[in-house]
């Protein structure tokens, strides 16, 4: 049997897991979702990944989407959200970048919105809102063969700029390592990052798709330049196997964890079986008939925790992650399922439950594929 699972692999490459909840019956937006530190700025205790804004490939992109994309973007900043993962990839070949462009427009369409509103209610014509409420665009910029010395990354995000039309990102970070194939980019990456920094492009720096090992290296070069490190982003969920060096080593280099995939792909949503599997074509749909059958106790306990909350299986793996200390980045393209991701906030997994999504999490067999780029 031929395996797709190196296929969607790559494919992960350009993911921050912009997979959606399944949207079922009782999903609902609950409060506000709260705020955490993440390194030397503050963020929303969830986010939203990107990736299926622009891409064609996998979600089925198109344009005349991009109203829907826009109601379900208002609801999840109404929530609180403030932090948005995207990249220089995203987006399938003509429409290169753009996810960075529909965060541009679609904050600045938000904003107009909410001066419009408060000017017809007080009579105040601009709309002046908290700076915790403010957009953060946290980029990542793709080590392309091409990006070879440190002026390239620095000119790529300059580009990002241009297409969010703002003059600063949040933060700027690395898409992935090349330390497993080429060293020497590595370190241009790094001064690249530094660099960005340094000209008042971002608030801080960051990386996706390492490992504790090369999250210290990079943490100790940053500290020598004096550039403060906001967040690392991994590959995490009930699904993926327990790395507790990462968040040490988080913990060691002052950032915060950012779980991409936390919904396995939508693996974990409860909404696929062997005979309900992703279309054909669909690179998931081999990689779930691979996992799933080792997946039915886990799903089965997440099934069994979610009726005892009242909540959906989804929201339960969100909130799981967050209860880890993480920042959960799922996607959202349409307003139910940006409902649906919020229902996983403004409640909490008791201690007993998360334990025991613990235990049934380390009693899958076949993990979740790593990333091919993952270092250690």
């Amino acid at each position: 049997m031929v395996s797709f699972a190196p296929l969607l692999a790559l494919c992960l490459v350009l993911a921050a897991e912009t997979v959606t909840a399944l949207v079922l019956p009782g999903a609902r937006t609950v409060g506000k979702v709260g705020r955490v530190s993440a390194g030397p700025i503050e963020i929303s205790a969830l986010g939203c990944g990107t990736w299926s804004w622009g891409n064609r490939l996998l979600w089925d992109y198109d344009p005349s989407q991009d109203e829907e994309i826009y109601r379900a973007y208002r609801e999840i900043r109404d929530a609180g959200v403030t932090i948005f993962d995207t990249g220089d990839s995203y987006g399938t070949l003509d429409l290169n970048g753009r996810a960075e462009i529909l965060l541009g427009q679609f904050e600045r369409r938000y904003l107009q919105e909410k001066s419009d509103n408060s000017k017809s209610m007080f009579g105040i014509g601009t709309f002046v809102g908290n700076v915790s409420d403010t957009q953060q665009v946290a980029t990542k910029l793709a080590p392309y063969p091409w990006r070879l010395r440190r002026g390239s990354l620095v000119k790529a995000a300059k580009e990002s700029l241009k297409r969010l039309e703002q003059d600063k990102l949040a933060i700027a970070q690395t898409h992935w390592s090349t330390a497993n194939y080429n060293v020497f980019q590595e370190g241009a990456l790094w001064e690249g990052l530094g660099d960005i920094f340094d000209e008042g492009l971002c608030e801080a720096v960051g990386v996706s798709n390492y490992g504790p090992i090369q999250l210290e290296k990079f943490s100790n070069r940053m500290k020598e330049r004096n550039v403060p490190i906001a967040v690392a982003q991994v590959q995490y969920s009930l699904m993926t196997a327990r790395n507790d060096e990462i968040m040490d080593a988080c913990e060691d280099a002052g950032c915060r964890l950012i779980s991409y995939s936390p919904l396995c792909l939508g693996l974990l949503t409860g909404k696929y079986n062997l005979d309900n599997l992703p279309r054909e074509g669909n690179p998931r749909r081999q990689l779930f008939r691979e996992l799933l059958p080792g997946a039915q106790p886990l799903l089965g306990t997440l099934n069994a925790v979610a009726k005892d909350v009242g909540k959906t299986q989804s929201q339960v793996a969100i909130n799981w992650a967050i209860s880890k200390g993480t920042v959960p980045i799922p996607g959202a393209r349409n307003l139910a399922q940006a409902q649906e991701n919020l229902g996983a906030v403004g409640w909490k997994l008791s201690n007993a439950a998360v334990q025991e999504l613990d235990n049934a999490s380390a009693g899958v067999k076949k993990k979740m594929i790593e990333n091919i780029f993952q270092t250690r």
